[in-house]
């Protein structure tokens, strides 16, 4: 049985208390369950606090096998960022934006570089989905196409150095599957239109809901997120032909990424859909849902903790 826990973002004080909300205890280093275990679905690094806490409760707990650590796109975003191609520049571009996205996780090892380099090599061993016969987990989007190609490419589903230098941004398919499992499926917006997103970035395109059928589905309809700026306009099947929608038939599938809002998690949106981030490091909560082995989801399994409850 399992606890599907989603970002954390170095809200390690969030994170602890949801374990013991969930019955873990401290024990030898880590936090274990007699009966239980975790499946985290990444994003542990960046904007919190407590980065380095965070990283030594997730690793302690994963090398125990009291958990499964994915890897989530902030830590591949770091993996690329810390990573020299053939030509001898970094793989992630030392810009402003990305410098200021990273800077959180760099001061807090600023006195520990042996540990930071440490965690960057642990990142490259995280999987990048996790599947057994009853249940899938990945940090943005469960694609059957990529999961598929990235089975072929990668070893034993984690990446390499080798895989990373020669196959990112040379082989065109590799990379989009690569950016669909941790980043998600993205759709352009309509011709004029843009929002800023959460960390004041402006876009022009948006989050969609993967696991919707793109047909007669509306802009406000198909994004993650609302925003005032989407119309109710229908979305083009020009635009939407490559986008399958994950089937109703399918074992349950949870994943994080998606910033979504709001007191109550309500986050199951199929019977086999399920996404547990809410934003912890915006003042929401850390989410996790108890799957007991059901194949119909249910939102009574959805538990968290808020930063405030600490």
């Amino acid at each position: 049985m399992y606890d599907i826990i989603g970002d954390i973002h170095g809200h390690a004080d969030a994170l602890e208390l949801l374990l013991q909300k969930l019955g873990y205890e401290k024990s030898k280093g880590y936090y274990r369950h007699p009966e239980r275990k975790v499946i985290f679905v990444g994003d542990y690094i960046d904007r919190g606090p407590k980065i380095k806490e965070t990283l030594e409760i997730v690793r302690a707990m994963a090398e125990n096998n009291a958990a499964i650590a994915l890897m989530g796109n902030h830590e591949f975003n770091a993996i690329l960022y810390n990573t020299r191609g053939t030509d001898g520049e970094y793989l992630r571009e030392h810009s402003h934006r990305n410098v200021s996205q990273h800077a959180r996780t760099v001061e807090q090892f600023t006195e520990d570089e042996a540990a930071y380099r440490s965690y960057i090599h642990w990142f490259k061993t995280l999987p990048l989905y996790h599947e057994e016969e009853n249940l899938r987990a990945v940090h943005a989007c469960w694609d059957e196409t990529s999961i598929q190609h990235l089975r072929k490419t990668l070893l034993n589903d984690r990446l390499t150095d080798e895989i990373l230098l020669h196959q990112y941004n040379k082989q065109a398919q590799f990379t989009e599957a690569l950016e669909v499992t941790l980043k998600g499926k993205e759709l352009s917006m309509p011709e004029g239109l843009s929002f800023t997103d959460k960390d004041g970035h402006p876009r022009n395109a948006l989050r969609i809901k993967w696991w919707l059928s793109p047909k007669q589905i509306t802009y406000r309809q198909y994004s993650v997120s609302t925003y005032d700026t989407l119309t109710d306009e229908l979305v083009p099947e020009i635009l939407v032909s490559k986008n399958k929608p994950y089937p109703p038939t399918e074992k349950p599938v949870f994943f994080g990424h998606y910033w979504l809002p709001g007191n109550a998690p309500t986050s199951v949106y199929e019977k086999n859909v399920c996404c547990v981030d809410y934003s912890v490091a915006k003042a929401g909560k850390l989410v996790a849902y108890r799957w007991q082995g059901e194949k119909s989801l249910d939102h009574a399994n959805l538990l968290h903790v808020s930063p405030v409850d600490i």
